[in-house]
């Protein structure tokens, strides 16, 4: 068996590599094509940013991310495709994105973006180009269970585990994808495995912000997508006494206590329910 499982060399095992133009997928990339697999390199163009495009992001898929992981593709020399999902990831995430705040939810969109376009789409076009596998950067386990299975796990770096993101991948995804970080103990690691192959994305700084909101003002989007979604109306307690106006539910969540404009109170007031309809 190889590393990745299967009962055939790495050169026969062609892997496709969902590449953000981070450090963790590019890392991925270079070590598997060091062991000798057949990789493929692919990403997702999900928005364009045009003129609003970060010049320093913290954000995936947003700025330079397609072009560093076209260097990264070159300089390891494997095939490297962009495809272009912009319509998808507009449809199934960013839209689904406003219409959860427009229901009182806070939503998470990087799991709905791996429960439609990459571990859904993505994983059908790694099918059609004769991959064994798809291999990403997440920070997760993939262990063979008594059954025989494969079984979703923690990774071994608690402070990276990204086991969250991925509650909602099924059981036929799981058995197709690979995880090659899951097992390191901290993002050194892989920031010294991107420079041991020569990386020049080592030491990029990690994503931290929704990639189609980079600056953060995710309220701002989900008024220009949803207008209604800024209607201002009352704050209540929990007996029905108004206690002040809220400036549009999209601005609150559930424990939310800061930001409230209420003042007099004795005791620290927190948000307990969002109602739309009302």
């Amino acid at each position: 068996m190889n590393s990745l499982g299967f009962d055939k060399a790495p050169e026969d095992t062609r892997v496709v590599v969902a590449m953000s133009g981070g450090v963790d997928s590019s890392a991925v990339a270079a070590l598997l094509k060091s062991e000798g697999y057949d990789v493929v390199g692919i990403t997702l163009q999900l928005y364009d940013m045009g003129a609003n495009a970060p010049t320093r992001a913290k954000s995936c898929c947003a700025g330079r991310d397609i072009y560093d992981a076209r260097k990264v593709a070159e300089d390891i020399d494997i095939p490297y495709y962009v495809l272009d999902y912009e319509s998808r990831f507009r449809e199934e995430v960013i839209n689904d994105f406003a219409d959860s705040y427009m229901r009182g939810e806070t939503p998470i969109p990087c799991v709905k973006c791996n429960q439609t376009v990459k571990f859904r789409d993505l994983l059908e076009t790694s099918y059609d180009l004769g991959a064994d596998c798809m291999a990403t950067g997440h920070y997760v386990q993939r262990k063979l269970g008594k059954s025989g299975r494969a079984e979703l796990h923690r990774a071994a770096d608690p402070n990276r585990d990204q086991s969250y993101f991925l509650f909602t991948t099924t059981q036929e995804q799981l058995d197709f994808l690979r995880f090659p970080l899951g097992h390191l103990m901290s993002k050194a690691e892989t920031r010294a495995l991107a420079a041991k192959f020569g990386l020049e994305v080592a030491d990029k700084p990690d994503s931290q912000d929704i990639c189609f909101v980079p600056d953060g003002k995710y309220a701002r989007l989900v008024e220009k997508l949803r207008p209604e979604a800024g209607e201002p109306g009352e704050i209540v307690d929990l007996d029905g006494n108004v206690l002040g106006d809220h400036r549009g539910l999209i601005h609150y969540t559930v424990g939310q206590r800061r930001g409230l404009n209420i003042g007099g109170t004795a005791e620290p007031l927190y948000v307990v329910k969002l109602s739309p309809e009302k």
